[in-house]
């Protein structure tokens, strides 16, 4: 087995980068057959973000904070614990989006887009729904979509639902609404094209966001699963993402 090693740029994980591969060697990423990531859930993201696509696996070990989409971080049977791990396939989200004065940017978000208002007044939207009107009008601090991978990061923060991985589904879901008040968002099908428009974008300017990519100043954004894209994470057996998932939602 070729394991190509990727350390966070803190001294923890330089620190357990050295050792692991004195202990197991170290190939190029182009050689791999998979690789270890070491730190946290940001630089995990980070991380499949660089290989969407390639075919590698990722197994993380976690020397950051919560580490979701992480394992325990050991230095022994590594190569055993890698021969048993379980894999979970990611699709992206793809976000199109469209500024004010025309331009067009895209980007690829395997936790949520996200749009956010760029003053101190709330932002206003219209939202479709394969080419369906949803919402006329939604007052509020912004609006998201996410993955089921991504449905315990911001979207629970944002009170969104939490999405098994396998229930081919996305969580539409606002960011502090002002209007409607009691609405609380949407369970989509994974096949749905969601279209979210901001409304007077002059007086109340929204900023899109992508996982780490940011385009300000939109008046349109286009977001759909794009399933002919993948990134493929590794779990230790005991503890897949399926059930961490399914565990978050028994949490005190």
């Amino acid at each position: 087995m070729k394991i190509a090693f990727a350390a966070a740029p803190d001294k923890a994980a330089e620190d357990a980068l050295a050792q692991l591969k004195k202990r197991y060697g170290g190939a190029s990423v182009k050689d791999a057959d998979l690789i270890v990531a070491l730190g946290g859930d940001g630089f995990m993201l980070k991380t499949l973000h660089a290989t969407i696509g390639k075919n590698i696996p990722i197994y993380g070990m976690n020397l950051g904070t919560t580490g979701f989409l992480m394992n325990a971080y050991r230095q022994e049977n590594l190569t055993e614990r890698l021969e048993k791990a379980r894999e979970t396939v990611l699709h992206p989200l793809k976000m199109k989006a469209r500024t004010r004065d025309g331009n067009f940017s895209e980007a690829l978000a395997l936790n949520e887009v996200s749009l956010f208002r760029q003053s101190p007044q709330t932002a206003q939207f219209r939202i479709f729904v394969d080419g369906q009107a949803r919402m006329d009008s939604l007052s509020s601090d912004g609006v998201l979509v996410a993955t089921p991978a991504g449905s315990t990061a911001y979207n629970l923060s944002a009170q969104g639902p939490i999405v098994p991985i396998g229930a081919r589904l996305l969580a539409l879901t606002p960011i502090s609404a002002f209007r409607p008040r009691r609405w609380r968002g949407a369970l989509l099908p994974s096949s749905s094209h969601v279209r979210i428009q901001t409304v007077n974008p002059e007086k109340r300017p929204v900023s899109a966001v992508a996982d780490h990519a940011e385009t300000k100043d939109v008046g349109e954004v286009d977001i759909h699963e794009e399933t002919s894209l993948s990134a493929l994470l590794l779990f230790d057996d005991s503890h897949s993402l399926e059930e961490r998932i399914i565990s978050e939602q028994f949490r005190p």
